[in-house]
């Protein structure tokens, strides 16, 4: 298994330079195509329009709709110039006037991993880049790497940090990763206490076996049990910081509750307070 081909999102947010940056120097690592995406999003109307209000409304909505066509082109603008001066072989950008989460998925399903950014709580739209993110990892049938809002990251996956439980999601979060496990200089595997059932059998012998499975994907990787008085997400937090890990892999928890996307505790603490480069999967 390796990836293939990346999506990252493209917009005018803060981070749009570093995100783009990281997706080419994992497709310059990794040899594969990185398709940069800039949805519009949606325009919002109100449901009862008068009919006085009409016209002025639909100047307003075409107005807004080409607002957002020339940002959404101005963000493939700088992708192409980035992915020029990058001498990137294989790449190319697109916008669609959709909602961006939806886009995002849809596109998602053609490639190997989606590349987002970190919600900043100082942006303007943070709220709604935190509901795109839940959306996208909940939804995307594909694994979601995210940078932080803050730091400079130009390792790609040297150190990493596997977070495992033996869950599924942790099952699916460390094969979608191999990739990058791959390249790694140093993979640990770390399994916190929190999520011990007294009698569910040796941790020990289940990382074993882990560490078998990766060693016939061509992973060598140590294992670690450790004990937590504090919430996993912090304790995940400070490993990847003793580490000095470069890339956490752990799987993604969360469900859909009518049309709101409920995301598990650690990993909503996991989004609010990454300190590294995240690849999460659900």
């Amino acid at each position: 298994m390796t990836y293939r081909s990346l999506l990252v999102h493209l917009d005018q947010d803060g981070r749009a330079d570093a995100r783009v940056a990281y997706a080419i120097a994992v497709a310059n690592r990794l040899g594969c195509h990185v398709v940069g995406a800039a949805p519009t999003g949606t325009v919002p109307l109100p449901a009862e329009v008068s009919l006085g209000a009409a016209a002025s409304l639909a100047d307003y909505a075409e107005a807004a709709w080409t607002a957002l066509h020339h940002r959404g082109e101005a963000a493939r603008a700088r992708f192409d110039a980035a992915c020029q001066r990058a001498g990137l072989r294989s790449c190319e950008s697109l916008s669609e006037r959709a909602d961006k989460a939806q886009s995002l998925v849809r596109l998602s399903h053609c490639s190997d991993l989606v590349v987002l950014s970190q919600p900043d709580p100082r942006d303007a739209e943070f709220a709604v880049m935190r509901t795109l993110v839940g959306d996208v990892m909940l939804q995307s049938a594909r694994p979601t790497l995210f940078l932080p809002y803050a730091g400079q990251f130009d390792s790609v996956a040297a150190r990493t940090l596997v977070a495992w439980d033996d869950s599924r999601e942790a099952a699916r979060a460390i094969s979608d990763a191999l990739p990058l496990l791959r390249i790694a200089e140093q993979v640990r595997i770390v399994t916190w206490n929190e999520s011990f059932v007294e009698d569910d059998g040796p941790w020990s012998e289940r990382q074993e076996s882990l560490k078998r499975w990766l060693g016939w994907q061509g992973v060598t990787a140590e294992a670690r049990l450790k004990s937590t008085e504090t919430d996993v997400a912090e304790a995940m937090l400070s490993e990847a910081a003793d580490f000095g890990a470069s890339l956490l892999v752990m799987g993604a928890y969360g469900h859909a509750r009518w049309t709101e996307r409920v995301l598990g505790g650690t990993t909503r603490r996991i989004l609010e307070s990454m300190t590294v480069p995240v690849l999460m999967s659900h």
